[in-house]
């Protein structure tokens, strides 16, 4: 007797630090990549039927336990007690409801589910949306604003309150693309185009991250989402096709020149300075630097755009990101200080 009080003491407590712990979760401060925020019309739709499910599972729970404590409470045959043996063998309309009340269930959770697949995948959008294209690399993210003539990379613009269609590919490997806060995670595989329509409905910035193995630096590929006015979304459209700025003295001068002699202007592309190479054949493109230095982050949006974090990263980007397709350019001293100048000037 004395065992089976301990053991229903150890169950109680066990129950009781499950239910403590998870209150203390659902209290917790909102984290940069919360899956539950609903900051676009399809995070909406995602996290209604995320409730509709779970207050199903929940009736479903409650009736299940109930069930096995009436079984353990009421209905078991008590030590001492004879039992007798059930005549019964079969009961055709139990069968039948152990059947159809799951399949019920799962119609009534399919139903709507389907519905939200249809709404967040439409095959047609409304003639103003803003195309963006989005192409993976190991391990950054290249931004592509077609109507616009815009390009930039980790740092992803779009205005509020106004349809969005993604296009996604990737440069190399699988990826995936996703912005928990926006909702529209979807893979982004070599060789296909994959889709995501959304329109934004919450004003700020937001966490994402690539979600599908990818390599070294898969932990490493991250970006953030600007969700602006529109017309703080004009005003970045407005100065993202502005000139570069050229220096012509100083520090950002002779970083300019050390910028033009170092390799960086074979695969990263100053607007009018410099550009791809086409000649180049080693099949890596980097991100467009020509408004670099008014970007908040930099390395795959890991490093905050900073003199210090880009001195380090220009310094040994393997150190900072391992596998960094960027190779160590031997920039040391003066140079070094004049070329971090010159790029935080791209403003």
């Amino acid at each position: 007797m004395e065992r089976a009080v301990r053991y229903a003491r150890r169950a109680w407590l066990t129950a009781a630090t499950f239910a403590l712990a998870a209150a203390m979760a659902g209290c917790a401060p909102s984290y940069p990549m919360d899956t539950l925020s609903d900051g676009s019309d399809y995070a909406q739709k995602i996290h209604w039927l995320y409730i509709f499910v779970n207050w199903i599972d929940l009736v479903i729970m409650l009736i299940v336990v109930a069930a096995a404590f009436l079984a353990i409470f009421w209905f078991s045959t008590r030590v001492g007690e004879p039992g007798e043996p059930s005549s019964v063998t079969s009961d055709l309309r139990l069968e039948v409801a152990w059947t159809a009340i799951p399949t019920l269930i799962l119609v009534f959770i399919a139903v709507p589910t389907i519905r939200i697949i249809w709404q967040t995948q439409p095959y047609t959008w409304p003639s103003d949306a803003l195309d963006v294209k989005v192409i993976a690399h190991q391990w950054w993210w290249e931004f592509q604003y077609p109507q616009l003539k815009v390009e930039t990379a980790d740092e992803l613009h779009i205005p509020a309150d106004r349809m969005v269609h993604f296009e996604l590919e990737s440069a190399d490997v699988i990826h995936s693309f996703w912005i928990p806060a926006l909702g529209g995670k979807r893979d982004v595989v070599p060789g296909q185009i994959n889709e995501i329509t959304l329109s934004a409905t919450q004003i700020g910035e937001f966490y994402g991250q690539c979600v599908e193995f990818c390599g070294t630096s898969h932990a490493n590929m991250r970006l953030r989402a600007f969700v602006q006015s529109k017309d703080d979304f004009d005003k970045w459209v407005k100065h993202q096709l502005s000139p570069p700025v050229t220096p012509d003295s100083g520090a950002a001068a002779a970083g300019a020149k050390v910028f033009a002699d170092a390799p960086c202007a074979i695969c990263h592309t100053v607007r009018g300075i410099s550009g791809f190479s086409k000649e180049y054949d080693g099949a890596f493109k980097a991100p467009d630097l020509t408004h670099f230095g008014s970007r908040t982050t930099l390395a795959g949006s890991i490093l905050v755009n900073s003199p210090q974090d880009l001195a380090m990263w220009i310094r040994d980007p393997g150190k900072v990101k391992p596998g960094a397709k960027m190779p160590v350019l031997g920039v040391r001293g003066d140079d070094l200080n004049d070329l971090v100048v010159y790029l935080e000037s791209l403003k």
